[in-house]
């Protein structure tokens, strides 16, 4: 039971890490209470790899 009990909690903070995510810093503006939070975020997302387009179109060529 308290294994259940850890899931759903673990699971109900990382939707709530979502949800600020996509409320604030990706649409660019600074979160309210804990601007902190959101500048940890952006350096996350910044620090995360991405395809460019020019890169998207070659893995569509394959």
């Amino acid at each position: 039971m308290l294994v259940v009990g850890l899931a759903v909690l673990l699971s109900l903070v990382v939707s709530a890490a979502v949800a600020l995510y996509v409320a604030y810093p990706h649409r660019g503006e600074r979160m309210p209470v804990v601007p902190w939070l959101g500048d940890a975020m952006g350096r996350a997302v910044d620090a995360a790899p991405v395809l460019e387009d020019d890169e998207r179109d070659l893995q569509r060529l394959r």
